[in-house]
């Protein structure tokens, strides 16, 4: 019996283990928040359409780099997002590797965890984010402007992603 009960124990625990969400923003969170992107027809289609994807400085891909502001001050993660089949579709999402950003094209954005999930829950979009500096951003914004609907959905991924946003990434 007691056999029994310290093997369920220890069952319980791998399980529990295995099952464990990825820090937000982390590079083992990119992965999903890439799969999200994917996933969405109005990030893939609408940024296609509006041409946002063919702004690349000729490297055949954006960056944006994320990271949350309590959890320190660079970022955290990277999604690249390039013109596959017609679509804008996420390619990368991992750990930051792109050190040199093209600031024409490229967007840095970050905020403190509470906001994030607010954004994330939809509770609200892009436009009051920024204008009331909960959401910090970096890159083209006239372009980030021009296309308000697909960037509402981005932010909506971080409430997509199951993650674990009590630890900051490392």
């Amino acid at each position: 019996m007691r056999t029994m009960l310290v093997a369920g124990t220890l069952l319980l625990a791998a399980g529990s283990a295995q099952s464990a969400e990825p820090v937000m923003m982390s590079a083992d969170w990119g992965p999903a928040a890439c799969a999200a992107w994917n996933a969405d027809p109005v990030l893939t289609r609408e940024l296609a359409a509006s041409d946002w994807i063919k702004n690349d400085k000729g490297r055949g891909f954006k960056v944006m780099q994320l990271y949350r502001k309590d959890c320190g001050d660079q970022p955290t993660v990277e999604l690249r997002v390039a013109l596959k089949g017609g679509k804008a579709m996420c390619v990368y999402g991992s750990a930051v590797q792109t050190a040199k950003l093209e600031s024409g094209a490229d967007y840095v954005m970050f905020a403190k965890t509470p906001r994030w999930e607010e954004m994330g829950s939809g509770e609200y979009g892009p436009m009051k984010a920024m204008s009331f500096g909960r959401l910090g951003f970096k890159g083209p914004k006239m372009e980030a402007m021009g296309n308000m609907g697909p960037f509402g959905n981005f932010l909506l991924l971080v409430g997509k992603v199951p993650a674990d946003a009590e630890s900051c990434p490392k």
